[in-house]
């Protein structure tokens, strides 16, 4: 009998992982690293705020079109330099690391989260708009002009200037080298946006390590580094005897979207019990063996996500009617068949669900 794992093998490519970038861990405690990137005409300083980048204004209109391309926007590195030694508590810096090549370039992160909106935009901007310059060339031009001026901080003409997207809208548009600097970026700022105190001793804390860490202001407690938490999470495609694939629809889920099993792991659990259990928890199907394809960040706020596959045991459904409302075995036809009358609808480009979902159904989901 055929067995639907037996030709299983790890996903080639995955939306969020495609990042190249070289890291400089070795450099992070450095106190003076942003400082001195800031200063090399080859840096790029990217922006982040309330879980969203920062791309060049109008670019949020292009989220529509399936084959539009997008990009960070960027600030000159010793614009950010300035404005961030004004800015205030809550701004903060990172260093993303750097990219090897003839001329190294190196890529900053400055988290806006803390600011409030911005100021309304200036005419030069507004003139950019309306000649179909490029938005990104304005806000250079205009920062020259008004350098020695009272007017509010770079950073917070930003807020105004630039279109900011949620990373999932984003990622399909994107190259992988910037889809990897926006996760980084996301993940860094959404961990630091969390935890403001010591789990351990409840002191306020400060950004450390170049953005990588917090350092705990209690001297009694020597000081202590804390870094990112990360919440690892399963999802798993589960196929039976004759190779369908289980859907479930869970209720916090909008419209008739369709995915695959997912959860937190549990404490004191490893990641092949943790498929099984909620597996079963949600769908009543007991699974079997289990084989892994692959992980990726998910800084939804800070999850990873490991994704596997698995093997049926039985076949007969009985959702938990408390996450999972909905569930459903299909064949191949049969799951083309709901996509094009719209019965249900699958998880976006950037999730990993979908590429595990391809997997499963043999080509690329239009």
């Amino acid at each position: 009998m055929f067995a639907p794992l037996a030709l299983t093998q790890a996903l080639p490519y995955l939306p969020l992982v495609q990042g190249d970038i070289d890291y400089q861990v070795d450099r992070r405690d450095d106190p003076q690293l942003i400082e001195q990137t800031l200063q090399l005409p080859s840096t790029r300083v990217l922006l982040c705020r309330n879980g969203r980048v920062a791309v060049p204004f109008g670019q949020h209109n292009l989220l529509q079109l399936s084959n539009s391309r997008m990009r960070l926007a960027a600030l000159p590195g010793s614009y950010a330099a300035r404005a961030l030694r004004s800015a205030p508590k809550g701004v903060i810096a990172m260093y993303l690391g750097c990219y090897r090549g003839a001329h190294d370039e190196h890529a900053v992160a400055i988290d806006l989260s803390a600011l409030p909106e911005g100021p309304q935009m200036s005419s030069a901007m507004e003139r950019a708009q309306q000649s179909g310059g490029t938005v990104d060339a304005a806000f250079e031009d205009d920062l020259d002009s008004r350098e020695s001026s009272q007017e509010s901080s770079v950073l917070e003409q930003a807020i105004t200037r630039f279109d900011w997207v949620d990373l999932r809208a984003f990622a399909p548009h994107a190259s992988s080298r910037e889809v990897g600097q926006a996760v980084t970026m996301l993940s860094l700022a959404n961990w630091q946006n969390s935890q403001h105190h010591c789990p351990s001793c409840g002191y306020p804390t400060e950004t450390a390590m170049s953005g990588w860490a917090q350092r705990c202001t209690n001297g009694g407690d020597n000081n202590r580094i804390l870094f990112p938490r990360v919440e690892p999470a399963i999802i798993c495609t589960v196929v039976d005897s004759k190779d369908r694939l289980l859907l479930q629809h869970n209720r916090t889920w909008k419209g008739n979207l369709f995915s695959i099993s997912a959860g937190f792991v549990e404490a004191g659990e490893n990641l092949e019990h943790a498929c099984r259990r909620e597996t079963e928890e949600e769908t009543g199907i007991r699974i079997g063996e289990v084989k892994y394809l692959g992980s990726q960040p998910w800084p939804f706020p800070f999850s990873l996500m490991m994704g596997f596959k698995a093997q049926a045991l039985s076949n007969n459904i009985h959702v938990d009617g408390d996450e999972v409302n909905a569930a459903r075995w299909v064949t191949r036809d049969e799951f083309t068949d709901l996509m094009v009358t719209g019965e249900i609808e699958v998880p976006g480009k950037a999730t990993i669900a979908r590429v595990m979902i391809e997997e499963w159904y043999g080509r690329q989901i239009d």
